[in-house]
């Protein structure tokens, strides 16, 4: 049986495939001839009702188009870097749960958008109109391995009398509804807290014991927000830095098991502070004479501090995830300049490229969880990487799109919306981030 392996973060080299054809020429003598046809011969054996718009406003970098095609060839001549970095499967008997393809399946979702009361309408695709289904029908494939569909009851018994904490962004919060859809297949969970914006709330498992909880803290750093409920901002974001978001540190420390994951957030105009001094900002206002660092600076910033945070023993309780930021899927253009995604069927590796912005945040993840994994193995931490990004690209096909509101074309069927393309609908992909999880959990 093949065992699995979370990603390995040391160096595996992609392995070669050539196919260079010797060419028999005349007057070869019979040895070179025979060596010849013996070296082709050996060579042959190797042959994806809360608005709160994490999509980006003005960014500063331009982004390059989601729907860049790159072949199978031009995949090949990616600096060897990031091959190493990227690459999933390991040769020796082992194989990376997060590397692979979606292929059919007929068994469809645990649930329906009508059996489950925890979907918010944003996501309820099929109640919104989108005609199409294929979507549903498909499940994640490691290369290299099986990975068993999560078994709602065996997970609630796995976690009776625990508590379950997903912090982060509004795609923490897809993720917790899809996460309760599945396991509530067994026992309704009982909503026993929301704040008044109903972006952090908490459901209780009476007959398991069991606590879930879901914590808004987009910048996992203090932030002050300046948004309405429609996402439009009177004035820029105040990002301290070097102050993680006690709406989440306060309670950290009750949860037996902890997904952190953020990102898009990052990308919108901020002012940013340390010690209560501003240092620069991203997309700098004209009218203020600030120096432009990047979202990169503060994202990597932000990301260290928070690593060096939860792997210090004295502050961690349990098991962390660590679940890297997801890629949207915008065609034609973004969110607000009429870009859609229109595709019915899941795509293959090489079909999408991580557009720039999000490959930058993908960089700083992965190498801030490179040097936090060191550290928190030192200090016996259970830090893991679940690491959804490289599944959710081939999954175009899964966003509410102009279905993110009841019956868009229902007046109108050429109506302008504004598309979806960077949530989940549900059901949809990201029922799938739950086998991985009861994998990890069961399988180490």
């Amino acid at each position: 049986m093949v065992k699995k392996m979370a990603y390995n973060w040391k160096s595996w080299w992609r392995p070669l495939h050539k196919n260079n054809y010797l060419v028999i020429k005349l007057g070869v003598s019979v040895l070179l001839v025979g060596l010849a046809f013996t070296l082709l011969f050996n060579r042959s054996s190797d042959f994806p009702p809360i608005s709160d718009t994490p999509f980006l406003q003005n960014p500063h970098i331009s982004e390059s188009p989601v729907n860049s095609i790159v072949s199978q060839q031009n995949s090949d001549q990616i600096p060897p870097q990031e091959n190493e970095r990227e690459e999933s499967f390991e040769s020796e008997g082992k194989c990376n749960i997060f590397r692979g393809d979606w292929v059919p399946d007929e068994a469809g979702p645990f649930y329906t958008n009508t059996s489950c009361s925890h979907i918010e309408t944003h996501q309820n695709c099929m109640k919104n109109g989108r005609p199409d289904t294929d979507y549903l029908y498909w499940r994640w494939k490691p290369h290299g391995c099986d990975l068993t569909r999560v078994d709602p009851k065996k997970f609630l018994e796995f976690v009776r009398n625990k508590s379950w904490g997903f912090i982060g962004d509004s795609i923490s919060r897809n993720h917790v509804q899809s996460f309760l859809c599945v396991l509530s297949t067994v026992e309704k969970a009982k909503e026993v807290y929301h704040d008044e914006s109903y972006k952090s709330r908490r459901w209780f498992f009476p007959s398991h014991n069991f606590t879930v909880s879901v914590l808004w803290a987009p910048f996992l750093a203090k932030a002050e927000i300046f948004e309405d409920m429609n996402g439009v901002s009177s004035s820029e974001i105040k990002l301290h830095l070097d102050i993680l978001d006690k709406n989440w540190t306060e309670q950290y420390n009750t949860f037996d098991y902890t997904i952190f994951s953020v990102g898009k957030w990052f990308i919108k105009t901020a002012i940013y502070y340390e010690n209560d001094t501003i240092l620069g900002c991203h997309h700098c206002p004209q009218a203020k004479n600030f120096t432009d660092l990047g979202f990169n600076f503060a994202y990597r910033k932000v990301m260290r501090n928070v690593f060096n945070y939860i792997t210090t023993k004295s502050s961690t309780k349990g098991v962390i995830f660590y679940r890297t930021s997801t890629p949207d899927h915008f065609e034609g253009g973004e969110w607000f300049s009429g870009g859609s995604c229109k595709r019915k069927f899941p795509s293959k590796k090489g079909e999408f490229e991580l557009n720039e912005l999000v490959r930058i945040l993908r960089e700083i993840e992965l190498d801030e969880f490179e040097k936090a994994s060191f550290k928190a193995s030192e200090n016996g931490v259970s830090l893991r990487l679940f690491d959804v990004n490289p599944m959710s690209l081939l999954r175009p096909d899964g966003h509410p799109g102009p279905y993110r509101f009841y019956q868009p074309f229902a007046e109108d069927k050429n109506a302008t919306v504004i598309n979806d393309c960077l949530h989940w609908c549900l059901p949809g992909p990201i029922d799938s981030w739950n086998d991985l999880l009861m994998d990890m959990l069961l399988n180490g």
